[in-house]
């Protein structure tokens, strides 16, 4: 019996505003529906699926694992999980992981880990800086860090001990320093109101504070990273290194996973106990992960995350060039977000997804006057090209 968009309103809690349609199948960036319509993916999953969806080399590995092992729970050791680490480890700053299951929980994790390695040298180094306009998942830690409406209301009283300061700005950022400063968490690339990179004196200045009062840098890159910004973790762009830093999303291409990186140092404060996940490390996850390591850590890959982002920018350029509707087209990678002038067009965000669904294009809602695109980082051009003219279709639709 096939289900239909009142058994999901019926059963599920309603946390989500779905589209109206029910996924069948996806193969590469294309998706089809129960009625065998097809479209056209602008959003992986929300920036997971990088290889795609349904990647043979992923799906192979997938098949091979299940037959030996699915979970044991981290009180045993698996080799999937030994391979993972010794990859990540290899490929950034690190040289300890810790693994989880999302986004949500590697920010918690984070948060714990700098905690209690600030505490093991001073009792009241417990306070966490944050910014504005950041997200950091739904889990209460998380949304007591980005505090905003839309997020926390109803969920009062959110977690103590935490400041925040406007995103991407010098001044006064060292009035909420002191030396009961345990860490400050920060995207360098923010996509919850569209695409916003971290300036370089910012982040010097973050750098110069920590330093000065002995905190921690956490740098959350569950989205900015495996590939999304055109290398393999964003930081490798910036001139700044994490103590931690979160990942998770893309890692295992839509097997949940997610997970922690950070020193010796900062892990020999860990004790046995003091934190850990019964899904975390996984044999499944973590062999799907390997292999997606393998492959995004190449350079030609990460080269070709540069180029398609070149095609996307000139055709929405382009199109604006001639009508003159884009207030900012902004891009990190294969993550893109155009903003709607207000003063031009009274484009409605909502309505225009939905008429992409309609005519076959699958994209993303940043905010009120803004969507983003995150495709899979091996994105056809061809697909690309069709999008993006589907797109600019039904712009032009509903300017008239």
């Amino acid at each position: 019996m096939m289900a239909n968009i009142n058994d999901y309103k019926k059963n599920i809690i309603p946390f989500y505003k779905p589209a109206n349609f029910i996924v069948n199948k996806a193969k590469g960036s294309l998706v089809w529906d129960k009625n065998n319509k097809k479209y056209i993916d602008f959003t992986a999953g929300i920036a997971v699926t990088n290889l795609g969806h349904n990647n043979k080399e992923l799906i192979k590995i997938m098949n091979e694992q299940s037959k030996k092992l699915w979970h044991l729970s981290p009180l045993y050791i698996n080799q999937p999980a030994i391979d993972l680490s010794k990859k990540l480890c290899k490929n950034t700053f690190a040289n300890k992981v810790y693994f989880c299951n999302s986004g949500a929980e590697s920010v918690e994790s984070a948060i714990k880990v700098a905690r209690k390695y600030t505490s093991s040298f001073n009792k009241k180094k417990s306070e966490i800086i944050s910014f504005t306009s950041s997200f950091h998942g739904r889990t209460m830690t998380s949304i007591s860090l980005a505090n905003s409406k839309d997020l926390t209301e109803g969920f009062a009283p959110l977690l103590k001990g935490i400041k925040q300061h406007k995103y991407n700005q010098v001044h006064d950022l060292e009035k909420l320093f002191s030396e009961n400063t345990s860490a400050v968490i920060l995207e360098l690339v923010q996509w919850h109101d569209g695409i916003i990179k971290a300036d370089q004196k910012f982040l010097n200045e973050i750098k110069r504070l920590s330093k000065k009062y002995k905190s921690l840098i956490i740098i959350d890159e569950v989205q900015s990273g495996i590939g999304r910004t055109g290398s393999f973790f964003a930081y490798e762009q910036f001139n700044i290194k994490p103590d931690i830093l979160c990942f998770a999303k893309g890692i295992a291409n839509g097997f949940p996973i997610g997970g922690i990186l950070t020193t010796e140092k900062i892990s020999k404060k860990m004790s046995y106990g003091a934190h850990g996940t019964t899904f975390g490390g996984g044999p499944l996850a973590c062999a799907i992960g390997s292999r997606v390591v393998d492959l995004i850590s190449k350079k030609k890959l990460l080269n070709g995350v540069i180029k398609k982002e070149a095609i996307f920018i000139d055709k929405l350029e382009s199109f604006n060039k001639e009508h003159n509707c884009f207030e900012e087209i902004k891009s990190a990678g294969l993550w893109i977000s155009i903003h709607f002038d207000k003063k031009r067009t009274s484009i409605d965000v909502d309505d225009l997804i939905k008429k992409c669904h309609e005519s076959g294009l699958m994209i993303l809602k940043a905010n009120k006057t803004s969507v983003r695109f995150s495709p899979s980082l091996i994105i056809e051009n061809s697909l690309i090209d069709s999008g993006i003219k589907i797109f600019n279709k039904t712009v032009l639709s509903l300017l008239k």
